[in-house]
């Protein structure tokens, strides 16, 4: 789904420009990549750090059952139309579970957790229910929630007022506990042995950000994409729940 239906460019680090709905050039027949084991050497950065959080596997498999796009070319532009809908839900759903971990709060978390069962609840509707679904204004609730999360568990709120452009910042081993980074620019920024504990990430830009020899196994809202465009290796400790990137350098 991912390699059909979405627009990529080859500047983002995809094999080529490409319009939303046009398959990949290196998809093949049983919809597997053919250049998947050379990514890396090939320097696809853009295949290599994107995850849809699950939502190709659940359009395909409970949305579109026996169906695809190829089998059912009239029904493709709404296929992919579901899958961007259910993309958008499941990135969601992440942050919302995330939250969930760090809430004291009983009446906050009562309203997560709502919002966590409507999100459940939506993506296993039918494809039609799920084009008819508000998300402006799920997303709203949404965004509320986790403003409200990100208030609670950041403890630095001296620099909510500075600018959020880091883009190639130094801030090698420095003490970053607790800081408030949601949001923020930090392509190619240095934390290489920085403390990160606490620090919020929700939806920070980390591309080519230096995270070497760094532990962010205590940090807020990182997620497997943000791990996969950033450059780390080895001695890089990242939270339980997400993968190491196989095109981290072993050092």
């Amino acid at each position: 789904m991912c390699c059909v239906a979405l627009y990529c460019m080859k500047t983002d680090g995809f094999p080529a420009n490409k319009e939303a709905g046009t398959p990949c050039k290196n998809l093949m027949s049983d919809f597997r990549c053919a250049i998947h084991s050379n990514l890396v050497s090939k320097n696809m950065r853009g295949c290599l750090a994107y995850d849809c959080f699950g939502a190709g596997q659940k359009t395909t498999q409970v949305c579109y059952p026996n169906r695809d796009w190829k089998t059912n070319p009239e029904q493709a532009n709404e296929i992919f139309h579901v899958f961007l809908i259910v993309f958008q839900l499941h990135q969601m759903l992440w942050y919302l579970i995330e939250a969930s971990t760090f809430i004291l709060d009983e009446h906050l978390k009562s309203d997560i957790d709502a919002l966590i069962f409507e999100n459940q609840q939506m993506t296993n509707q039918s494809p039609d229910e799920i084009l008819h679904f508000n998300i402006e204004k799920y997303r709203l609730q949404v965004n509320q929630a986790l403003k409200q999360v990100s208030g609670m568990i950041t403890s630095d709120s001296s620099h909510k007022t500075q600018s959020n452009d880091y883009f190639g910042t130094n801030f090698k081993k420095k003490n970053l506990d607790g800081r408030d980074f949601s949001m923020s620019l930090m392509i190619a920024a240095n934390l290489e042995g920085c403390s990160l504990q606490g620090t919020n990430f929700l939806g920070a830009d980390m591309r080519d950000t230096n995270i070497k020899n760094t532990d962010l196994s205590g940090c807020a809202f990182l997620t497997q994409m943000q791990i996969n465009s950033a450059k780390g290796n080895s001695n890089t400790k990242i939270p339980e729940n997400l993968s190491r990137p196989n095109s981290w350098q072993e050092l």
